[in-house]
């Protein structure tokens, strides 16, 4: 599938699929690679999300059928061998206790025990699909289907930045202090959002995510390093 539609009058829709799916998420990665490189005149920006990508332009820079016509001749530049290595980040995660106050709901849930919630959570490369609802937060296919759980009935009224959660068959991390209904089942000590870097955002559509667990001592030892400046994320490509 590969169709262009109007989306308002300063934006275009580029469907790739109807469901979530790797292949189309390549696809979707694929195309973005190519229109960053094509640098046509009036795009202001493009949002990939877990289906299509959205273009928005300016339309005293470039009229909709102009630019319909080059977003079809980055479709024929489209080879998957353009595509940057997808980058492996390993996030640090405290489990249980007060940073993960779901994770006993969880593993009752499914009748488990919290160590194996654990470690099914942290057993798999989750791919970044698209990114989502506030600055920097990241929507992750992947999730063992033994770990799925509902959201909460009742959305909490504050969720901590760093907090991972399991909403459905999703999981994900909260950048920044947030309402939310996601299960909470651990903490990240490492910013996903800071605006004072000249990249503010961590992660990107197309990466990987690596779950690390941790203890108590490393969440502190790596809290004092990012306050610090000097901690780095583990990143492999």
């Amino acid at each position: 599938m590969f169709e262009v539609q109007p989306y308002g009058d300063r934006g275009v829709r580029v469907q790739f699929g109807e469901s979530i799916d790797k292949n189309v998420n390549r696809q979707i990665r694929d195309f973005c690679s190519v229109l960053e490189k094509s640098r046509i005149n009036g795009v202001l920006e493009w949002i990939p999300t877990y289906t299509a990508v959205t273009i928005l332009y300016d339309p005293f820079e470039i009229v909709y059928e102009s630019l319909k016509e080059k977003i079809f001749n980055v479709q024929e530049k489209m080879n998957s061998e353009d595509i940057s290595p997808a980058r492996i980040i390993h996030i640090p995660v405290l489990y249980g206790g007060k940073k993960g106050p779901d994770l006993n709901e969880v593993a009752e849930y499914h009748g488990i025990t919290t160590d194996e919630v654990v470690s099914l959570h942290a057993n798999s490369d989750y791919l970044i699909y698209m990114m989502g609802f506030i600055p920097g937060f990241p929507y992750l296919g992947g999730l063992s289907k033994q770990i799925a759980t509902p959201r909460l009935d009742k959305p909490r009224r504050s969720i901590p930045a760093g907090s991972v959660g399991i909403a459905g068959e999703q999981t994900g991390i909260y950048p920044l202090e947030s309402p939310g209904g996601w299960r909470i089942i651990g903490q990240t000590p490492i910013p996903l959002y800071n605006p004072q870097q000249a990249q503010p955002i961590l992660l990107k559509a197309g990466d990987y995510i690596r779950f690390i667990p941790i203890d108590r001592q490393e969440f502190d030892d790596i809290t004092k390093k990012v306050e610090t400046g000097s901690f780095h994320p583990t990143i492999e490509t």
